[in-house]
């Protein structure tokens, strides 16, 4: 069976730095911090007081079907604006000829923010004499319960969403897997679009986390910076004095097409998808492999599948959160797969300056690479201030810089052992 080609045609975005494309990489390449004091919650009492939110987006006035989805979740409303974005980029909505049943849907996309005021006023209403009494909470929930709210929680809402917005009438899928989550879901969008399974696929992810179960979870595990004093520069990937990630929130999609498709309607191509990889750890539950065994599995595997070898990648990008085991093991799979040739690959993460965006993270991720093959510029990590003697490749320091690039590795590594690599190249 022919191999298809697959391009990118459109891309879209909401997220700490920007509510579209354009804007966010400005503010990149600026260096610009999307790190603040959360203001989603009161989190004075928390052990990490800020975060990377989503500012000023106005779903209403910016998403033109805003009354149709008036129910949706937070991170519903980011991935419908930025799904719009890149719809309109790729000149879908304008080409009459397409086939619905060929227009498919895949997402990595989490679970919404719960309703935890009206949950615990419940909650505490129901409790009798140290313990939940189920008929008095049962019939509290079921008058006064949000429906829309609590279906929210389904992790495939914002396919549902998606898929009524657009039509799609051909295979819909979603994946949540931590913070692999999107590029996973890429990786796969793209195969479907190879095979012939369809013509079209609107990919990428979205998740919003930044509420007190989150935010619980992920101080408990230790996995957020805990800098409150230093909030702008907390997120340091690579750097010696990393102690954890940003919880961020946003969404971001793409379409991927046949490029038989994409020439044919004479649409604009803004990259080529050649490669995807993936692998598990095998090994524990919220811990990386220290050998970096699996994310090295994964880079391999993406290689192979491109058809490219390690001296094809000009850059990659990294998926860098800055805590100290993550940013140690990706380091040692880079030198494992790359070699001599590690040290001379710039090597980035930009959750420096955006936060880690969880599912939505690759996906926006992998939004750089194209935009830096496009004007020939390497987004920078941000707040690295002093070299770490066990990451010691080129991160490419506190400034952008300029570089002919054809062909970027994106990589992202889930909790629970995900590795997902995919690699992409300017399109001949």
């Amino acid at each position: 069976m022919t191999r298809r080609r697959v391009v990118i045609t459109g891309m879209g975005t909401v997220n700490p730095l920007g509510h579209d494309v354009e804007s966010t990489w400005r503010a990149l390449l600026a260096c610009e911090s999307g790190l603040a004091k959360t203001t989603l919650f009161d989190a004075s009492s928390y052990p990490t007081t800020f975060s990377a939110e989503v500012k000023g987006y106005d779903f209403a006035r910016q998403f033109p079907n805003a009354s149709r989805h008036r129910h949706a979740g937070r991170h519903c409303q980011f991935a419908l604006g930025a799904a719009m974005q890149a719809w309109r980029e790729s000149g879908l909505d304008d080409y009459k000829e397409l086939d619905r049943s060929r227009l498919g849907v895949y997402l990595g996309s989490g679970e919404g923010s719960l309703d935890f005021d009206n949950f615990t006023s419940l909650l505490v209403d129901a409790w009798r004499d140290g313990r939940l009494d189920t008929v008095r909470w049962s019939q509290l929930a079921l008058a006064k319960m949000d429906l829309h709210r609590e279906t929210e929680q389904e992790s495939n809402m914002v396919l549902a969403h998606l898929a009524g917005e657009f039509g799609v009438a051909g295979p819909a899928f979603n994946v949540l897997t931590a913070c692999a989550a999107s590029t996973q879901a890429i990786g796969e969008a793209a195969m479907q679009v190879r095979r012939g399974d369809v013509d079209a696929i609107i990919t990428g992810g979205a998740h919003s986390m930044i509420h007190p179960y989150g935010v619980t979870g992920f101080n408990r595990l230790t996995a957020l910076s805990v800098r409150n004093d230093e909030i702008s520069t907390a997120s340091r990937p690579f750097d010696l004095t990393r102690d954890g990630f940003v919880l961020g929130e946003g969404a971001s999609i793409l379409i991927l097409e046949d490029y038989g498709l994409a020439r044919r309607r004479g649409a604009r191509i803004l990259a080529e998808v050649l490669g995807y990889g993936a692998s598990a750890d095998a090994f524990r539950i919220t811990d990386q492999d220290p050998a970096g065994a699996g994310a090295a599995a994964s880079m391999r595997a993406a290689l192979d599948d491109s058809g490219c070898s390690p001296g094809d990648i000009q850059y990659i990008s990294a998926h860098g959160t800055g805590t100290k085991q993550n940013d140690s093991v990706e380091t040692k799979a880079v030198k494992a797969v790359f070699g001599d040739l590690a040290g001379k690959v710039p090597v980035s993460s930009v959750k420096s300056s955006l936060g880690h965006l969880i599912a939505a993270a690759g996906a926006t991720e992998l939004i750089t690479c194209v935009l830096a093959i496009r004007d020939g510029i390497l987004p920078p990590t941000t707040h690295y201030r002093t070299p770490d003697p066990e990451c010691d490749l080129d991160y490419i320091p506190n400034a952008p810089r300029k570089a002919t690039v054809r062909v970027c590795m994106s990589n992202s590594f889930g909790f629970g052992g995900q590795n997902n690599t995919l690699i992409i190249s300017a399109c001949p």
